[in-house]
Parts: C-alpha cells; structure tokens; sequence
C-alpha cells in the first residue's frame, strides 16, 4: 500500500512540475508591461481618448455635433484651429478664450492628428470644372 502511495505521489509531483514548465512559444518576445505604450481608455459615451483635456472637447464641441465627427477628422494643429475657425464664421460658434482654445487644439491635434491613409485633400477651385448649376456668373 506505501509503494501505491509513494507512486501516485510521485506521479503526481512529476506531473505538476511538468505542467509548470514554460514551453517554448511561437510569439515573439513582449517587451515588459512598464515599457509599452498603452492606448487611453476610451469614453463609452463619446469614444474619445479619455486623456489630456477630453471632457474640455466633449463640453463644448458636442454641444453642436456629435463626438463621431470629431473622432473620424484627423489634423495638424493648425488644421483643427482652421475647422474652428470656419465653425465660427459660417456655423455660428462661439469664440472661445485664447485659453480654452488652446487646451481644445492642443487635444485634437495629439489625439486625431493627421492619418496618411485617410482621403486627399481638396482640389483647388481653380482646378475645378465649371458647375453647370452655379447662379454666379464668371
């Protein structure tokens, strides 16, 4: 009865130490979770990158529109301050202090910046054909 024991013990031992060794894997080596660079988390609500000056963005650019077409525009600084700009003078948005502003380009353009495999930019209206449904006279 002691060897039946002694051998199932054995075995038993011999079997966990084989399932705790680490097997060879086919995946390449993972850099250690300190050194890689994690995604924020996104706001289930709006979709945006919850980092930085969000709720600043979810605050004043949804009270017009919905966060969908900010998270599918991509831009430079100076692109998302042009899309501002144009928001102001033909969509009736208020000004904003230099400030907020700021804060408001500065999160745009880190966390939407421009995508090289997102569509052209416009062709010039100088290149473009005449629109046969234009009233203006040229």
């Amino acid at each position: 009865m002691r060897r039946v024991l002694f051998a199932l013990t054995l075995m038993t031992l011999l079997f966990q130490a084989a399932c705790s060794k680490e097997r060879p894997s086919e995946e390449p080596a993972r850099e250690p979770r300190s050194m890689v660079a994690t995604e924020p988390e996104i706001d289930p609500v709006t979709g945006f990158k919850m980092t930085g000056d969000w709720e600043l963005v979810r605050g004043n650019c949804t009270a017009c529109h919905s966060a969908r077409l900010i998270t599918q525009q991509r831009g430079t600084s100076q692109q998302w301050l042009t899309m501002i700009r144009w928001m102001q003078k033909k969509q009736n948005l208020w000004q904003f202090d230099p400030g907020t502003e700021s804060r408001i380009i500065t999160y745009l353009s880190e966390n939407y910046p421009p995508d090289a495999a997102r569509r052209r930019a416009a062709i010039p209206p100088d290149l473009m054909p005449p629109n046969p449904y234009s009233t203006k006279t040229h």
